[in-house]
């Protein structure tokens, strides 16, 4: 039998997003809590995603939506990357949030710098992955935006972003 690239590309980009989320759940995180939420995405999903981002591109009247949308079109899946807005408890002996207690921050419905930190160390490794392995991909926040409105997390999920990956011949994030 002979396999072409044609054949294994999407089977490889597969296989590099499922170690991607195993590189999300390893990430290290602030006193060991894992607030980080991530799927992989396609098909359907995908399109609906890409069609959000179109739709908020036309709603908040400009940014990278529509632009952004046509990479996840051309991308066979999309590795989705949320963080809830959880803090960790470290209260009076953190106050990085710049409120005095974890309590003042969740009343001000601002975000624990815990989880933003996490968010970002998880997110890098994702993309290490990514390289490591050869696969074309670009973090995204509009991504995120559309898979929040989506419902795509759990309702705790307020800042997510998504890495849409590719194997082909010109990565189709270059040229953006």
């Amino acid at each position: 039998m002979i396999y072409s690239s044609d054949d294994i590309d999407k089977e490889a980009t597969f296989i590099v997003a499922k170690l991607m989320l195993a590189a999300i759940r390893t990430a290290p995180k602030g006193k060991g809590v894992d607030n980080i939420e991530a799927c992989i995405i396609d098909g359907e999903d995908k399109d609906k995603l890409a069609a959000e981002m179109r739709r908020l591109q036309e709603a908040l009247g400009g940014g990278p939506f529509e632009r952004d949308s046509y990479n996840v079109d051309k991308s066979p899946y999309v590795v989705l990357i949320g963080v809830k807005n959880a803090p960790i408890g470290m209260n009076e002996r953190c106050q990085l949030c710049g409120f005095p207690n974890c309590a003042e921050l969740i009343k001000a419905g601002s975000n624990c710098v815990f989880n933003i930190e996490d968010f970002g160390i998880a997110i890098g490794s994702a993309a290490a992955v990514a390289i490591d392995n050869r696969v074309d991909n670009r973090i995204m926040y509009s991504i995120g935006k559309a898979a929040v409105n989506l419902g795509f997390f759990s309702e705790t999920v307020r800042v997510a972003n998504g890495i849409p990956l590719s194997v082909t011949g010109k990565s189709p994030y270059f040229d953006r």
